[in-house]
């Protein structure tokens, strides 16, 4: 039942990032951004589509972009809002690469029981 080892800064990442997701405004706007692609959703309109919007939209923005799990841009006078997909892909791959350890691990593509 012994865990492999992971680096402190890879468990600082993963807890920071695991952090940002402990509220329900901020997992409705990443859920929203994913759905959304690489391609991002304005900021008016993300807060619009998830039911926050001014300061609190942007509170909850800030912590999403300082984790690393969304990124920002300007598009002339919009800001773009859209996921860090590698990022989400690295907290799956975190999550999942302990999977079935102790029962000789686990096969990427199998179904879990």
């Amino acid at each position: 039942m012994k865990a492999s080892p992971l680096s402190p800064p890879a468990l600082t990442l993963a807890a920071t990032a695991f952090a940002a997701l402990g509220s329900e405004h901020r997992l409705a706007i990443l859920r929203r951004l994913v759905r959304a692609g690489p391609e991002g959703v304005p900021m008016g309109a993300l807060g619009a589509d998830v039911g926050i919007e001014g300061s609190v939209l942007t509170h909850h923005l800030k912590q999403l972009v300082s984790a690393g799990l969304v990124t920002q841009r300007r598009d002339g006078r919009r800001i773009l809002c859209s996921v860090s997909f590698d990022r989400i892909t690295g907290l799956s791959d975190f999550l999942l690469s302990e999977c079935c350890a102790d029962h000789g691990g686990h096969d990427k593509g199998t179904a879990h029981g």
